[in-house]
């Protein structure tokens, strides 16, 4: 469906204000770096492609997300990036919640000079919860940002919003280009989440999300009372919305002469150009 004139005008006054009213100063979009990247999803993917190309990984920058830290492999792997933006990591719950435990531990045995992005709203709770020496505590606008492309590159160009962040690896790209890099291959992002998408008799959307870490039964649990209360037709949406961003994000990409690789085997992402490492 062609967006109209009418819905950009609207998109874009929504952003302004967003902007204006959640957006704060960042270390966004200030790194100088060049090169390449790779992007470590935690998709099962990510298995396979660790056991057949370990030594190219360590050889190069990576940016690790979310629970990746709690894999025994993240020590050897040491990635120079990592990613936070879901607020339950920033939550109450570290000390109850299994994962967020060992991440906890794992980020706290980080012995490496490693840069960790988190939301700036989050920034401080994140130096008390995750703060390690080695770690240097960078923060970005997770503020969705749409309507005319003008307004939305000056935006991202500024570290003041991005593609709507509806899964991790949106920041985890557009970061990337704003600390310099040239060139971004993503691996893990399997984004299959539809074909384990179901309904049970009881009319509750069960969603698994496999990743190439092995769950605890409470993560589990509380990934299955988050979606409770959702209706399909709401999950579908959000998952559009992510799909989206990622086209979003590659048409931003070419007015920077950044390239997006996508080398993860059978991705659902149809943004980005397709390589075999």
């Amino acid at each position: 469906m062609n967006t109209t004139f009418f819905d950009k005008v609207g998109a874009s006054v929504k952003s302004i204000v967003k902007i204006a009213l959640q957006s704060r100063r960042s270390d966004a979009c200030k790194g100088n770096r060049s090169g390449r990247i790779f992007i470590l999803g935690n998709g099962p993917s990510l298995n396979d492609t660790i056991a057949g190309h370990r030594n190219l990984l360590i050889a190069n920058t990576s940016m690790a997300v979310n629970f990746a830290a709690i894999a025994p492999v993240f020590f050897e792997l040491q990635p120079e990036y990592y990613l936070l933006a879901d607020p339950h990591f920033f939550s109450e719950a570290t000390g109850h919640d299994d994962n967020l435990a060992k991440l906890k531990t794992s980020l706290s045995n980080v012995n490496w000079p490693m840069s960790l992005f988190v939301p700036v709203k989050y920034k401080n709770r994140a130096q008390t919860l995750y703060g390690n020496s080695h770690i240097t505590l960078k923060s970005f606008n997770a503020v969705g940002v749409e309507g005319f492309f003008g307004l939305r590159k000056f935006a991202y160009n500024n570290g003041f919003g991005m593609p709507r962040p509806r899964n991790v690896l949106i920041p985890a790209i557009m970061l990337s280009i704003g600390e310099g890099f040239d060139e971004i291959i993503i691996c893990g992002a399997d984004h299959s989440w539809t074909k384990t998408l179901s309904v049970s008799d009881d009319n509750e959307v069960v969603s698994i999300q496999p990743h190439f870490y092995a769950d605890s039964n409470r993560e589990n649990e509380r990934i299955r009372h988050e979606y409770k209360g959702y209706k399909l037709h709401q999950i579908m949406e959000s998952f559009s919305i992510a799909f989206k961003s990622y086209h979003d994000i590659a048409e931003y990409a070419k007015t920077k002469n950044v390239k997006i690789f996508n080398a993860t085997p059978g991705s659902f992402i149809d943004a980005f150009d397709r390589i075999k490492l």
